[in-house]
């Protein structure tokens, strides 16, 4: 049976210990423990290891070990539970470790997959444009379940969300301006859908926002396109012409009575 020989700290890492045993031909070095693992085990020279006494010693020194990493994933910022298994699974740490080491995380309070998610809620609340449907998405990708999602977004309220919908539509009026009126709403909707909005939301803000026209407006905007398209067309002539600036106008969402108005009046010139 193997006896402690010595036990000296290493130079590169002065939180672990080599061990270094006798088999019977001499003192040689055997494996490396943690601190934590060297006090558990009152490990000391003269004490002989069994063969049970090495497999439970090193089964504790690579828990330890995966342990250290996940304090260290976690030290950057807040993880979910299964950010911190998918980290240390690409660590090639085996999974009854893995097990052990998400139990003491929670023990001592570095893992909170509700205090992950409710922080998540208000940073994204707060600081983007993304609505709950989103946030749920992404939340459900970082592996939080579903009850624990729910509970989190009650605080990002209705008005809340209704308030950031319409801000993001105000920021994008100005930039779809050139855009027809039923072009412009479209181009909203999908804007607030893309970013995660619910179509209660969205509905309520389209209300709201002041994204209709005044006729002036819009036929500043058809004259926009209108111009655009004439350059692509103006080698046509006549009934031709006119059906191909109406169709194209149309489908950038102009009505036809100011269609029809805008080619009279070009006609006129």
């Amino acid at each position: 049976m193997p006896v402690i020989t010595k036990i000296a700290v290493q130079k590169n890492n002065l939180d672990r210990y080599s061990i270094f045993v006798d088999y019977g031909k001499g003192e040689e070095y055997a494996f490396s423990v943690d601190e934590d693992v060297l006090i558990k085990f009152n490990l000391k020279k003269g004490m002989e290891l069994d063969d049970f006494s090495l497999t439970e010693i090193n089964f504790q020194d690579d828990i330890r070990k995966a342990y250290n990493l996940g304090i260290h994933y976690l030290s950057r910022k807040m993880r979910t539970e299964t950010e911190v298994r998918d980290y240390l699974k690409t660590k090639e740490v085996d999974e009854p470790i893995i097990q052990e080491v998400i139990h003491k995380l929670y023990e001592y309070q570095f893992l909170n997959d509700p205090e992950f998610a409710g922080a998540y809620v208000r940073t994204q609340m707060n600081t983007s444009e993304k609505g709950t449907d989103l946030i749920k998405r992404e939340l459900r990708e970082k592996g939080v379940s579903s009850t624990t999602i729910e509970n989190a977004l009650m605080e990002y309220t209705l008005t809340k969300q209704l308030e950031n919908a319409k801000q993001l539509c105000d920021k994008y009026i100005q930039k779809y301006k050139k855009d027809s009126e039923r072009i412009l709403k479209q181009k909203l909707e999908q804007l607030l859908l893309r970013k995660g909005h619910p179509h209660q939301v969205i509905s309520l803000a389209l209300e709201e926002v002041a994204f209709e026209k005044e006729e002036d407006e819009e036929m500043a905007a058809l004259r926009h396109q209108a111009e655009k398209a004439h350059r692509k067309f103006s080698n046509f002539t006549g009934f031709e012409y006119n059906q191909k600036m109406k169709q194209t106008l149309y489908r950038k969402g102009f009505s036809i009575d100011m269609i029809e108005r805008y080619l009279n009046e070009r006609e006129d010139y």
